[in-house]
């Protein structure tokens, strides 16, 4: 099993930057594909980023392609999501999450991560 903390939510103007981070225990970590969610006050949770176990594949949503980085640190432990260009609409409880099984490719489906951080807010304010 796999579980993580988020940090480093908070606060922001638009066009702002926010760091991310998760930290997760578990000594299988470095092989679980690792994602990044996000749900909005009365909107469901939705799919922002993933990365593969070894942290060579990495995949965004549309919303976020050219604003947003994902990375992974084996050696610490870390998902990180560096959000830059933040809009009003990035407003949301951030969720890092991790696939339901070891070696499985990273995915955008909700369904395919069963275990979740208690999440982090973000405010990008107009």
């Amino acid at each position: 099993q796999v579980q993580m903390v988020e940090s480093g939510g908070g606060l922001v103007q638009a066009g702002g930057s926010l760091r991310l981070s998760c930290a997760a225990s578990g000594r299988a970590f470095s092989t679980y594909a690792m994602a990044w969610f996000r749900q909005a006050p009365g909107k469901e949770r939705e799919f922002v980023s993933a990365i593969s176990a070894g942290g060579s594949g990495t995949y965004y949503t549309d919303a976020v392609k050219g604003r947003f980085t994902i990375s992974r640190d084996n050696a610490k432990n870390t998902v990180d999501l560096q959000m830059n260009g933040l809009k009003p609409e990035d407003t949301a409880v951030y969720y890092c999450a991790a696939r339901n099984r070891p070696f499985l490719a990273y995915s955008d489906s909700l369904g395919a991560y069963a275990y979740w951080g208690q999440g982090t807010q973000v405010t990008v304010s107009s």
